[in-house]
């Protein structure tokens, strides 16, 4: 804040950070990108348990995940899009959650790092705080900022990071999936959050066109391709 102190008139500012807040292992792949208004908007997170660039290269007969390697790397393999009973029993389930949760705080950090500038600087039409290492993306538009304005931040007691609502979420899964470039995402995973309020319109559940636009490729590629497969709802309580 003290920098942007000298300027005045300032419409769209974009920050990075020097690296993301999330500690992952190496070859795990995991992104998120959120809205905020006053309290989370939106949140997207796109998962894998590693990445292979060369889809001819060897690899393990067993994944991160526990699954064969025979197993379809297509996004319509014969599984229907179903989610393989070892997920549930072998961890698989619970690293995804422990992504969201993590993912959701970090958003929720950053959007609280956000509210002094947001307050000094009312020109603002577009904030974007992104990090070097590619991992999240928090952004706010015109009505969002004012938004938070005007209505109290919402703080966590536990942390500086703004209140997490209640959450709707709508997960989807794939053991194995070949993009159109070759690189294959081994246990991709991608989770859609809203507030569990705005999910009560019918429309707001089904409507998936936000989700394709979340990610530069090739990864806008990957969402694309696992919203066609089956989806799983989950619910989060607020914290």
């Amino acid at each position: 804040t003290q920098v942007l102190r000298n300027f005045n008139e300032i419409r769209f500012l974009r920050i990075e950070l020097p690296s993301g807040e999330l500690g992952i292992d190496d070859g795990v792949l995991l992104k998120w990108r959120a809205d905020f208004g006053s309290t989370l908007d939106n949140c997207i997170i796109l998962g894998a348990a590693s990445v292979i660039n060369d889809v001819h290269s060897q690899v393990s007969e067993y994944g991160n995940d526990g699954f064969c390697s025979n197993n379809s790397i297509t996004g319509n393999g014969d599984d229907n899009g179903s989610i393989p009973e070892s997920f549930y029993t072998n961890g698989g389930l619970k690293l995804r959650v422990v992504w969201t949760i993590s993912s959701l705080i970090a958003a929720s950090a950053r959007h609280y790092l956000l509210q002094p500038i947001i307050a000094e600087h009312r020109t603002l039409d577009t904030l974007v705080l992104t990090d070097a290492d590619g991992q999240g993306v928090l952004r706010m538009n015109r009505d969002q900022l004012e938004e938070l304005r005007v209505k109290p931040l919402s703080a966590s007691s536990a942390s500086k990071r703004t209140q997490v609502p209640a959450l709707n979420m709508r997960l989807w899964y794939a053991p194995h999936l070949e993009l159109p470039n070759g690189v294959v995402l081994k246990g991709a995973t991608l989770v859609a959050i809203r507030p569990s309020e705005q999910s009560a319109s019918r429309k707001e559940v089904s409507d998936v066109s936000w989700l394709s636009t979340a990610f530069e490729e090739p990864y806008g590629t990957a969402a694309k391709m696992l919203i066609k497969r089956r989806t799983y709802c989950l619910e989060m309580n607020s914290f």
